[in-house]
């Protein structure tokens, strides 16, 4: 192993990768990207390498923090700064804000893995792929570092810093995991469902609203799982719908509609979240979700197993803090019309986006009549509605804030056209695919027919609803990336707690720190004598976002936030 830095050598920042014989090469780099030296390492002996170079608090450049983070937090190491390149190349290759974007390349394309191998770091069975070899990590920050640099401003820049940061917190919170209260989730299961079923039977109240069913449908028994074969019973009943939604279904009348749509939902919570998820995803008192930093194509997080992004308002009294420990909760009311108030800098919709209710101010204005007026015209807005009340109320719209109807009128053209549009920061849409451009070339061909034109015409509408969204909806996950970076910054400055929570594992057991993200919502596990403060940093995190994102733009982005011992408490 190589002789640590000395104390004028520290790095800006450290390249972790492997020899072509699989053992770990720390490359330390000064802000330039010079090197400055390297270390070279056992699978072993990497922990505590990295523990040391962590003193330093370099940029640690790594290809995917998906794979590398998960063992270093098992060791008890936390990394203060990264830069994903995987996730940041994305950025970079799709961009419209650069006219050289990174050269796109097949060894860079994302794929993602049922489960999270913890050991995987350092094991070192065979040599290292190309792909983790650290010339070609090398290589490709180079080619990022100076896409950067080309940039005509500081906003990707930006966004890489806060993707990857995101990525840092998506492990974290694995690892951290959720406090998950087993009894109750059980005790909320057997209220919904009935008693514990044996394995393959349905719970007892499902059983009887099926039963139920099958009485109104006038059969004996009806195979209510399968879709095509219980749309067959429907339409023998008289109930001529098209699919067995429950949209659709909500809107006949007809006996059978009740106790059907009852059994669909205690299904869903059966399949989703019953007693074989509680087996597979809850252990030690902890949800440990995996979650996928930049999993949409707007920027959202999705996540590939435990359903974390699906969890039933009913299972929130199941997330429960661990003895002499509290909950911080805050939602963001009403996130994407405030940013869309903000980055199209519109003043009247920033004035009514004042207060805790967006939709109130937006009565307030004069635009429409009612809140539900309010809330069916801004969402068309923003989702391109055309039709219905949606439809009927967004013209209203484009008279009182006309900057910010201006700014998803001109998105949703350019997507029409098969342009491209960007998030405030530059995340790029993808352009259109090919089966699209067919259908436009098609419909002006001069031959083309009547259906034809139509098809290529509902294609083009489609794609500008996906960018008048897309915009919007992006930029509000770029709000979301910097509040949970604030957040993870300002909570690491808290002192260890008094009490320990030993299933958070060595890093965060005496750590306040986040638990659970949604979109535009948080859930901090903190030391009870410091759940004040953490409400204090969410608050502060949410303010230092906005000004971040928005800088000399009034806007108020308020939260919904309180402390409690578990989520499923309004107060």
């Amino acid at each position: 192993m190589n002789e640590p830095d000395t104390a004028d050598q520290r790095p800006a920042a450290v390249v972790l990768g492997r020899s072509e014989t699989g053992s770990w090469v720390l490359v330390r780099c000064d802000a330039d990207g010079i090197e400055l030296g390297r270390e070279t390492c056992p699978p072993d002996a990497l922990p505590e390498a990295v523990a040391r170079a962590e003193r330093a608090t370099p940029l640690w450049v790594v290809r995917t923090l998906r794979e590398s983070y998960p063992p270093l937090l098992a060791a008890g190491i936390r990394l203060r700064r990264a830069h994903d390149l995987l996730l940041c190349h994305a950025i970079l290759r799709d961009t419209a804000s650069l006219a050289q974007p990174v050269p796109a390349s097949a060894r860079w394309i994302r794929t993602e893995v049922a489960e999270p191998r913890p050991q995987a770091l350092f094991e070192v069975d065979v040599a290292a792929e190309p792909d983790d070899q650290i010339e070609e990590l090398l290589a490709e920050w180079g080619r990022q570092r100076a896409a950067l640099r080309r940039a005509p401003d500081a906003r990707l820049d930006l966004l890489c810093r806060a993707e990857s940061t995101g990525a840092l917190v998506a492990e974290e919170m694995t690892a951290a995991g959720l406090p998950w209260d087993v009894a109750v989730h059980e005790r909320l299961l057997e209220e919904a469902l009935g008693p514990r079923p044996l394995t393959g039977a349905r719970p007892a109240k499902m059983a009887q609203l099926a039963v139920e069913v099958a009485e109104q449908l006038g059969e004996r028994e009806v195979p209510i799982d399968s879709p095509p074969r219980l749309l067959r019973s429907l339409h023998r009943a008289g109930i001529l719908v098209e699919s067995t939604s429950r949209w659709e279904l909500a809107e006949q009348d007809h006996p059978a509609v009740v106790p059907l749509l009852a059994y669909k939902k205690l299904a869903r919570l059966h399949t989703a979240n019953g007693w074989s998820w509680l087996r597979e995803w809850v252990r030690d008192g902890r949800f440990r979700p995996i979650y996928l930093t930049g999993g949409v194509i707007t920027g959202r997080w999705a996540s590939s197993g435990g359903g974390a992004l699906q969890i039933p308002r009913s299972l929130r009294p199941a997330v429960r803090a661990d003895a002499g420990w509290r909950l911080v909760l805050a939602d963001v009311a009403q996130l994407e019309p405030r940013v869309l108030a903000a980055m199209s800098q519109d003043a009247a919709m920033a004035a009514a986006a004042r207060g805790a209710d967006l939709y109130e101010g937006v009565v307030r204005s004069g635009a429409v009549a009612s809140r539900t007026e309010a809330k069916y015209a801004v969402l068309g807005a923003m989702y391109g509605a055309t039709t219905g009340e949606s439809g009927r109320l967004v013209p209203r719209l484009r008279k009182v804030f006309p900057k910010a109807m201006a700014l998803v009128d001109r998105a949703a053209r350019t997507g029409e056209e098969g342009g491209v549009v960007s998030t405030l920061l530059g995340r790029s849409s993808p352009p259109p695919d090919s089966a699209w451009r067919d259908a436009q070339s098609r419909a002006s061909d001069p031959t083309a027919g009547g259906a034809e034109e139509r098809r290529a015409r509902s294609r083009a509408r489609d794609r500008g609803r996906f960018t008048r969204n897309f915009v919007v909806q992006g930029t509000a996950a770029e709000w979301s990336l910097l509040w949970l970076a604030e957040i993870r910054h300002r909570l690491s400055a808290l002192p260890a707690a008094q009490t320990p929570a030993p299933p958070s594992g060595p890093v965060f057991q005496v750590s306040a720190h986040l638990a659970f993200f949604l979109h535009d919502e948080v859930i901090v596990h903190c030391p009870a004598e410091q759940a004040d403060a953490a409400a204090d940093i969410v608050r502060a995190a949410a303010d230092a976002a906005t000004a971040r994102l928005f800088p000399g733009f009034d806007i108020e982005i308020p939260l919904d936030l309180r402390i409690a011992d578990d989520a499923g408490k309004d107060a």
